[in-house]
């Protein structure tokens, strides 16, 4: 204590404590790259302060606008599995690998975007394109709408899901009707927990030390 002049464990009982100056909060590199025009909200504060984001769009935002490439490491594992998020693989060298994001410092903004649970809230379509994975408006968002993803027909087929196809604003006929994977067939035997696709089951067991 600089008061009293002794060297003390703790704090002074005749002054009392420091006075704690904090670092300034830096933005992790994900929050960081995302566009002026988007912004991200608290959905959903869980246990151990845990937060789940979504993206909003502060404007309106032009069909057929591509966002990206995704950034993630290339892992044949994936270490960091969210069920609100796409599960993105590419490939690479002949090489099938997951797009992992452990945290915020290995990614961009576009890990925050969660996937759409049905036609009508998809606002995005993910596909991939010289090894790297975009993102593409497939119909003009509106302001404080949230960006909400789901697979392109290919890219689909190449992460074994179902496809999701959103109507298009002109006079031509509809594609015809896509049959859907019942729901939750696909159990994980170390857990118990079901999804929708066994792309998503594989992914899940990843995480398992030792999955069956």
């Amino acid at each position: 204590c600089e008061d009293c002049g002794k060297s003390l464990i703790g704090e002074c009982k005749l002054h009392g404590p420091l006075i704690r100056a904090k670092d300034r909060v830096i933005p992790s590199r994900a929050r960081l790259t995302l566009p002026h025009y988007l912004t991200l909200r608290v959905l959903e504060l869980r246990a151990g302060n845990q937060q789940i984001l979504g993206v909003f769009a502060k404007k309106v935002i032009q069909k057929r606008t591509q966002f990206g490439p995704y950034v993630g490491q290339l892992s044949t594992k994936l270490t960091c599995y969210d069920e609100s998020r796409l599960v993105l693989q590419v490939l690479k060298d002949g090489g099938k690998y997951f797009l992992d994001t452990p945290n915020e410092d290995c990614g961009n903004w576009m890990m925050f975007v969660r996937l759409a649970r049905n036609q009508e809230e998809q606002t995005l379509v993910a596909y991939q394109h010289c090894g790297e994975v975009y993102f593409t408006t497939v119909k003009p968002i509106e302001p404080h709408t949230e960006l909400k993803v789901w697979y392109a027909a290919d890219y689909a087929k190449f992460m074994e899901a179902s496809a999701v196809f959103i109507k298009e604003e002109s006079d031509v006929s509809p594609l015809p009707p896509v049959a859907k994977e019942p729901v939750d067939p696909w159990i994980c035997s170390s857990c118990g927990s079901t999804f929708a696709t066994f792309a998503l089951l594989e992914s899940h067991q990843c995480i398992h030390k030792d999955p069956v």
